[in-house]
Formats: structure tokens, C-alpha cells, sequence
């Protein structure tokens, strides 16, 4: 999905602003995809350090990508709802698999603080990274585009599977 390049550059000016007023690194990871790499691409300008990686990519949706909710069979998104963590909607990644994705990259320099571009499904991963038994009425509504979340991560994220 393109971006407006007016937004990505008054997102790019909002995470400097953070991280001078947080005395945080000027590094900014994130994903490849165009929404979060543009304001990466607009902090590289102004002498950051812009990490693009892979991990940081919405879940993929499959056959279900770029399609709008109303075209994708009920039966196909009950079938989800059914198997939230485990099962892969459109035939592309599970949410347990996203969450492993999510998990390699905070326990990676975990102790290190991180700028993080991502994505709503990556961002809502790690907001439900302590409810191991995950449910569809348990995600939250996404945040809203530039919205700003701070947390910290004591441990590697469970991929669902029963313990």
C-alpha cells in the first residue's frame, strides 16, 4: 500500500522528536513494506541509522491481501475465528507464527531500547504477548497511524502452543 509522503515525513518528525526528548538512539528499525520504510527513508535524510527488517512485516494474509473483509467467505473467517493462533487466513501465516516472528526480534539486543516503524497485526502481537490462549474477541482494535506505544519485553514471546 503506498503512503502519503506528507504523513510519512510528519510521522519521521514525530519519532526525532521522541527520541530527543527520551535521550534515545537515533536508529529506527523497520519493515521493507512502503508505510514504514518511507519514514525510515525520511530519518536516513536527517543522518539516523535505518534498520529495514523482515521481521517487522504485517502478518501475511495470503489470498486474503488487499482484499476487503465483505469478499472474503464467512465460512473462510469463521474457520479463522475457530483457530485464531494456529490457523493461517487466506493460506498465508498464523498468528503463532507472527508472534515467533515478533519474538526473534525483541529477544535480539533485548536489553538494547528500540525505534520500531511496524505494522497493526505486529503492533497488536506484541500488545497480546502475554495471553498465551489467544482469542479473536481478545485482539484489539488497531491503533491508529502514528499512534506511539512504549513497552518493555522480560521474556522471549510463547507462540501459543499448550505448555
Amino acid at each position: 500500500m503506498s503512503v502519503d509522503p506528507r504523513r510519512a515525513k510528519r510521522l519521521a518528525h514525530r519519532v526525532r522528536a521522541a527520541a530527543r526528548r527520551e535521550g534515545l538512539p537515533r536508529v529506527v528499525h523497520t519493515s521493507p513494506l512502503q508505510r514504514c520504510a518511507e519514514v525510515g527513508r525520511w530519518l536516513r535524510r536527517w543522518g539516523w541509522a535505518h534498520r529495514i527488517d523482515a521481521r517487522l512485516i504485517e502478518l501475511d494474509f495470503g489470498a486474503w491481501d488487499g482484499r476487503r473483509w465483505a469478499q472474503i467467505a464467512h465460512a473462510e473467517v469463521l474457520a479463522w475465528e475457530a483457530d485464531f493462533l494456529h490457523h493461517a487466513p487466506g493460506g498465508g501465516e498464523s498468528l503463532a507464527a507472527l508472534r515467533a516472528r515478533v519474538g526473534d526480534f525483541l529477544s535480539a539486543d533485548a536489553a538494547t531500547p528500540r525505534l520500531i516503524v511496524a505494522h497493526a497485526g505486529w503492533i497488536n502481537t506484541l500488545r497480546t504477548a502475554d495471553q498465551a490462549a489467544l482469542q479473536s474477541a481478545d485482539w484489539p482494535a488497531a491503533l491508529r497511524y502514528g499512534a506511539r506505544l512504549s513497552c518493555s519485553v522480560a521474556a522471549p514471546m510463547d507462540s501459543g502452543a499448550a505448555t
